[in-house]
């Protein structure tokens, strides 16, 4: 079974938003070869999520990891992101599609922010 990992930003207006996003998703297609990796945006940019889903389901992946590349679970995560499942659901009813929590809620993320924002240099006081 081929599985698809799509990953879900924001967007912005400003196109050098997405690099950072961009970057994960060539790191994680290095890390999971084995499967295919779609980057999709909520708002301002494209593809959205349906496209990319749809992109997926074309390529063969019989199961969909949707990871909302959010720092929290707020509205967009709890409100919008379940209306768009529900229409890339019906879109592609042969499709298992997994919605994971938000990715900054994972402890791996937490403690790699830790990390960063420990290691910054504070001026002497």
């Amino acid at each position: 079974m081929k599985a698809g990992l799509l990953l879900f930003a924001h967007g912005a207006r400003d196109p050098n938003w997405a690099a950072p996003f961009e970057a994960v998703a060539q790191q994680l297609l290095s890390l999971r070869p084995d499967a295919a990796v779609a980057l999709a945006f909520l708002e301002f940019m494209s593809p959205g999520m349906l496209e990319a889903g749809a992109e997926l389901a074309a390529a063969g992946c019989e199961h969909i990891e949707v990871i909302p590349l959010f720092l929290g679970a707020g509205g967009h995560v709890r409100k919008d992101v379940p209306a768009l499942l529900g229409e890339l659901r019906a879109a592609h009813p042969a499709v298992r599609i997994t919605l994971h929590p938000a990715i900054g809620e994972h402890p791996a993320v937490i403690a790699a922010m830790a990390a960063a924002a420990a290691s910054i240099d504070t001026p002497a006081s």
